[in-house]
């Protein structure tokens, strides 16, 4: 049996990335952090971001709670349960200039507690956060790659 040319695979690749972003698709991941002043601890799984989150945030401690692969497509929402009674809502609004445009809302109790846009560009963490929960807040980091 003949192993398949790498160039093929490429290919192939190639043409399934594409098929995405031509459909407007693109591929999110969202991270739930908890940060606190309960402690000093840093989850290891957060050191990509943990200059940028000292840098825009005064906690001692930074937990992740979530790590979540999520596809958006245009217009549609994508509805994450975060919580037992809180949801994070994301919509691809549009793709300009290399950046996707996202609608983020977080849902608490059938009330939005947060209702924003932000512009993912490629392999960038964009990091919302501030929603009070237990003794601290809860801070969203979203990157996506298209």
């Amino acid at each position: 049996m003949r192993r398949p040319c790498p160039l093929f695979l490429f290919l192939f690749l190639f043409l399934l990335l594409s098929a995405s972003i031509a459909y407007g698709q693109i591929h999110t991941r969202l991270r739930v952090i908890q940060a606190s002043n309960v402690g000093s601890v840093i989850d290891p799984a957060l050191k990509d971001v943990h200059g940028k989150l000292g840098s825009l945030f005064s906690f001692t401690s930074y937990r992740l709670v979530r790590d979540q692969d999520v596809v958006l497509s245009p217009n549609q929402p994508a509805r994450v349960q975060v919580h037992p009674e809180v949801f994070l809502e994301m919509t691809l609004m549009g793709l300009q200039s290399g950046n996707a445009e996202v609608k983020v809302r977080v849902n608490r109790s059938r009330t939005d507690i947060l209702n924003t846009q932000i512009r993912l560009s490629p392999d960038r963490t964009v990091l919302v956060g501030g929603t009070r929960h237990g003794e601290g807040v809860v801070i969203y980091a979203l990157s996506a790659k298209f």
